[in-house]
């Protein structure tokens, strides 16, 4: 909700701009205003204007400079909207825009209003969001444009995420763009993108509620036609489909039902994303699919055959549990060898036997964006199992890949890709099996030797670290 605009009005364009008790500069500051702000003129005085502030119900001097009077007529609004565009598309004025925005749907007819001034007040508020959730500049105070922005019924809302409270704006605006009947596919774009974010859904939902808003996701996703939009939107698109199509893969597996073809929607979606033309701006949206979807690789995949002498095995363990057991077909020893249970999803199709080793790996998805990797190897004649993980200090997401093995020095080669505070990582290494300890590290596989030999052909086939 837009709240009305009225009287003979002035919008302040400055941050810190100070409303005193006189019309001078030496006169006491009774607060101070920032861009946005919105002020009723009661008079002018020496390069001063008289006014009233309604918000913090106060009076006082301002600068003609420091605001600029804003006429709400039908008259006015080709001259409003002109400048509604221009903060549309500037950083750091989301505040004065939205402010702007609010005077435009005052001053407009009914006859001659369109979804614009709904799409670009809510792509500012989007912004304002994130800028004040620490993605932009840290330096920056925001609360002030937060509280401007609320004064017009724009809201946010808090959404914690591994320990960190971030803002989401709430999306009412995107909401009415959609519902307007004329809206242009490029808003409505914009307006899918702004309510299907994942990073604004509330991490504690259980896995009913989430599946029910990644279905609804996934349909507000299909109602675009990709031919009409910039390759831009349409890359972002593709992206984000790709995400969400990961998670409904990852909870259809978790509910034990067929995950294959929405895994592969994922990667049908992911691959049909043209990097270059998202720019650096909208590239970590890119990323977020990549590690979304290489998390869920396994899913839908089905187990092959097992060489021997060494297999897995997976039965139900407690309630939600899977337990893996190894034995050796040869019956050296009554029962598994060592068994381990887990409630994360164990992807069997991932086994990979490594005779020479003699070891074994699988991969373990305990999360919808994190997939780990379970080493089973002998050590000090006793077999164990280490977890290697994407990443330490709890990372955002990301997955690790077994990429091969060197027998001749005994390496475990492995790829990871990770996002750890909003940073993207990706690593190839060569862990001695022995006990896992880090030997070599490139960013690039042809940086490394053992990679460049003994690299498995599946993995370097199917892994999405290369792309």
């Amino acid at each position: 909700m837009i709240l009305a605009l009225t009287a003979t009005l002035a919008i302040v364009l400055q941050d810190h701009a100070a409303l005193r008790a006189a019309p001078r500069s030496s006169a006491t500051e009774i607060t101070r205003l920032w861009q946005g702000d919105v002020l009723e003129i009661r008079g002018e005085h020496a390069g001063y204007l008289k006014v009233y502030d309604y918000r913090r119900e106060r009076g006082g001097y301002l600068r003609v400079d420091a605001a600029r009077p804003v006429e709400l007529s039908e008259t006015a609004a080709p001259e409003l909207l002109a400048v509604l565009r221009f903060l549309r598309d500037s950083p750091g004025s989301e505040a004065l825009g939205i402010s702007y925005g609010a005077a435009y749907l005052k001053a407009v007819s009914p006859r001659a209003m369109t979804a614009e001034p709904f799409d670009a007040i809510a792509q500012m508020a989007e912004r304002l969001a994130d800028q004040a959730s620490g993605s932009a500049d840290h330096s920056a105070d925001f609360a002030p444009h937060l509280d401007v922005a609320e004064q017009f019924g724009v809201r946010m809302r808090n959404v914690e995420r591994n320990g960190r409270m971030g803002l989401c704006y709430d999306g009412e605006l995107f909401h009415r763009v959609l519902a307007f009947p004329g809206a242009h596919p490029e808003e409505r774009a914009h307006a899918i993108l702004g309510l299907t974010r994942p990073d604004c859904i509330n991490p504690d939902l259980g896995p009913v509620p989430r599946a029910a808003i990644d279905t609804e996701r996934s349909e507000l996703l299909e109602q675009v036609k990709d031919a009409e939009l910039s390759p831009m939107t349409r890359g972002r698109l593709h992206a984000r489909r790709a995400g969400v199509w990961a998670a409904l893969a990852y909870a259809q597996d978790r509910r034990q039902q067929p995950a294959g073809p929405a895994a592969e929607r994922a990667l049908a979606e992911l691959l049909a994303v043209h990097p270059d033309d998202l720019g650096e701006d909208r590239r970590p949206e890119y990323v977020d699919a990549v590690l979304r979807v290489g998390a869920i690789r396994w899913a839908g995949a089905l187990p092959t055959p097992q060489p021997g002498p060494l297999t897995l095995s997976a039965t139900p363990g407690d309630p939600g549990q899977t337990c893996v057991a190894l034995e050796d077909a040869r019956g050296r020893r009554a029962g598994p060898i060592i068994r381990r249970c887990t409630y994360g999803i164990v992807r069997m199709a991932s086994i990979q036997v490594i005779p020479q080793g003699p070891a074994l790996v699988l991969a373990v998805q305990p999360l919808e964006s994190w997939r780990e990797l379970w080493v089973f190897h002998e050590r000090a004649g006793s077999w164990t199992i280490d977890v290697l993980s994407p990443g330490l200090d709890n990372p955002d997401e990301g997955y690790v890949d077994y990429a091969g093995y060197a027998p001749g020095t005994r390496r475990l080669l492995i790829a990871r890709e990770v996002k750890d505070r909003g940073r993207f990582r990706r690593s190839f290494e060569e862990l001695r099996l022995d006990d896992l300890a880090l030997m070599r590290q490139a960013s690039s596989p042809e940086l490394l030797r053992d990679f460049g030999r003994w690299q498995d052909v599946t993995w370097r086939r199917d892994t999405l670290a290369l792309h």
